[in-house]
């Protein structure tokens, strides 16, 4: 690319750097009182902990911080009806989505249901998951009539069905008892009609915790079937005892929560953390023949301590993603409530073949997407605002993938959009401050009759929405509208939030060790960003012509090795506009790893940015730290 704004030397050199706040002294007593590192100190506060109490449970996880499941609106309700289908036989359906989240939750809640299924007795519970093209998102009143014909006559949705309101209409008319378990936002209409409506985020709900995601929803209601099960025995029911649950099935189950909450970028934090920790740890021993010949496709391994988020983000969520993007997302819930492990590994196989198509298809359309944004100038960026890129024929499957790639080269929000037979599917992704799913939604109300969208929803950092292609043009001027006088330059403005100064005297095992006790890391939890100041460049080389491998020092202090991965950033061109060479002095941000090379491992840093040293900017800067 050759534009004046995606000049990534340019555009690296306007990142603003961002300096923890100043620490309460009380809370470095209280921190320094647990003999912690003083940079860890700082993280935590930056972290937002204030107290010893505080502190104690970020860095110790228990499941007794998990809330209790019946306080979420609707769980009582639901829970009974639930049982009462199973003590009846009533043959159950379970409706889900395409993507991670929606098919673990459906495996989750199958699962529940049935352990409480006598043995005896066949599953009651079919389930149905969407095929992304053919029928796209949400509960579709074709698929309930199907199922009012085969004798269904409870019907759960999970990670959708919040706005499903003619689903659940017709519903009621085919004699359907539906249940809605979603965590994504309602609109002003209230919610659907049914006999139960789980959902943290509606309305009048008192549950504590409001940015769980669907499967951690599903894993909400699978608690208190559970539990309520183990408390109030019915002769309809298996037997389960309390301890069985709370030391056992919570437990296991929450691997698979663990995984959909990275895969669906919820923040990690308050419980969103604990059930990541407790499920990454519980992913150390798989037992589940899929999902153990998936975690070896995808290399992760668990010989010596379990996967971190960063693995399940890059490596396990877009091989169980490919296949509602490529292919039939149902194979997803084959794979892991299978027990052969044949089955188990073909599948998993199955999912990695997938997973490298749709790398290739992306690959493709975002060429014809760097092309289009090449042809722009920063004046049309900023006259954008939000940025409408749309194309034909480019696969559903991974408009959203895309739509990401485009926030991460402009830092603007985006939408991706393709057209087929004159209907536009798209997907969206933001940035911090601007709440995507409110400006489509004012869109839509802006726009007359007929309505702007055939049907959309989402939250505040990503939408999923589909159209006539007419109406593209009209969604465009209102987004630009809307991104005008909502867009401000500080969201746009690229910084890096660092989160303490880290001498490269200090980096050593225990340091890793410290830093280990800071994981998870995702959203709203990002791997620390430390700071180094007055460092040496020992040796620089480039590799693959696209990434950078330094040697840097700081005083007398270890030589060590700093790489510079060019996604984002191209790094090469970066040092060269900075005249960045040998013998330079600079500053660097970054996050610190360990290379497990048995040869030659240890202490590593990854690159986030740096520039040539300043003595007086860098004393402003740390002055604040």
């Amino acid at each position: 690319m050759h534009s004046s704004f995606f000049d990534t030397s340019q555009t690296a050199a306007n990142l603003r750097w961002l300096p923890p706040a100043p620490m309460d002294p009380a809370f470095q007593a209280a921190a320094r009182s647990l003999r912690l590192p003083d940079w860890l100190t700082l993280v935590l506060f930056r972290r937002g902990l204030h107290t010893e109490a505080d502190i104690l449970a970020f860095l110790h996880p228990q499941v007794s911080a998990l809330h209790d499941p019946i306080q979420m609106r609707g769980m009582q309700r639901g829970v009974e009806r639930m049982l009462h289908a199973i003590v009846h036989r009533e043959p159950i359906l379970i409706y889900g989505d395409y993507d991670v989240d929606g098919t673990l939750a459906t495996v989750l809640l199958k699962t529940a249901i049935d352990r409480l299924t006598p043995k005896a007795t066949e599953s009651l519970v079919r389930y149905h998951i969407p095929h992304r093209v053919r029928e796209g998102y949400g509960v579709q009143t074709a698929v309930l009539a199907d199922a009012a014909a085969q004798g269904i006559r409870l019907v759960i949705s999970v990670d959708t069905g919040i706005r499903a309101f003619a689903a659940a209409a017709e519903a009621k008319t085919l004699g359907l008892d539906l249940i809605v378990t979603d965590h994504h936002l309602p609109d002003g209409l209230g919610v659907p009609d049914a006999v139960a409506v789980i959902n943290p985020n509606q309305a009048d709900c008192e549950y504590p915790f409001k940015d769980l995601c669907g499967a951690a929803v599903a894993f909400k209601v699978a608690a208190a079937l559970l539990l309520h099960a183990a408390r109030q025995p019915s002769a309809g029911l298996q037997p389960i005892d309390e301890a069985t649950v709370q030391d056992r099935l919570l437990p296991s189950l929450l691997k698979l929560v663990a995984i959909a909450t990275v895969a669906d970028a919820v923040p990690l934090h308050g419980e969103n953390r604990v059930i990541t920790a407790l499920g990454l740890r519980a992913l150390k021993q798989v037992h589940q023949p899929g999902l153990r010949s998936l975690l070896q496709y995808a290399q992760v391994t668990t010989d010596n301590e379990h996967p971190t988020a960063t693995a399940i983000s890059f490596r396990v969520a877009p091989r169980i993603n490919a296949a509602g993007r490529m292919d039939i997302a149902s194979d997803v819930v084959r794979m892991l409530l299978t027990r052969d492990p044949a089955e188990g590994d073909a599948l998993a196989k199955k999912l990695h073949v997938l997973n490298t198509d749709r790398r290739d298809v992306e690959a493709s359309v975002l060429q014809q997407i760097d092309a289009l944004l090449d042809r722009m100038t920063a004046i049309d960026l900023a006259a954008a605002g939000c940025l409408v890129l749309d194309g034909d024929d480019w696969h559903r499957g991974v408009v959203g993938i895309l739509a990401s790639r485009v926030v991460e080269r402009t830092n603007r929000p985006a939408l991706v959009i393709t057209h087929q037979d004159g209907k536009a599917h798209g997907s969206g992704r933001s940035i911090a401050g601007f709440h995507l799913l409110d400006a489509i939604t004012a869109a839509h109300l802006n726009h007359d009759k007929p309505p702007l969208f055939d049907r959309f929803g989402g939250h505040a950092h990503a939408v999923g929405f589909s159209l006539p292609s007419d109406n593209v043009p009209h969604l465009r001027r209102h987004l630009t509208s809307y991104a005008s006088t909502r867009l401000t330059n500080s969201m746009l403005q690229p910084t890096l939030t660092l989160d303490a100064e880290l001498r490269f005297t200090a980096i050593d095992p225990n340091a890793l060790t410290a830093l280990k006790r800071l994981e998870p890391f995702g959203h709203a939890a990002a791997e620390p960003v430390f700071l180094a100041t007055r460092v040496a460049v020992k040796e620089l080389r480039t590799l693959k012509d696209t990434h950078i491998k330094l040697h840097l020092q700081q005083d007398e202090g270890p030589v060590l090795q700093c790489l510079g991965w060019s996604r984002k950033t191209q790094w090469p061109q970066r040092l060269q506009a900075l005249g960045i060479t040998i013998g330079s002095i600079v500053d660097i941000a970054f996050n610190l790893r360990e290379n497990r090379h048995p040869d030659f491992g240890g202490p590593e840093l990854q690159l986030c940015d740096l520039r040539l040293h300043q003595p007086r900017a860098s004393l402003q800067l740390l002055s604040d730290v």
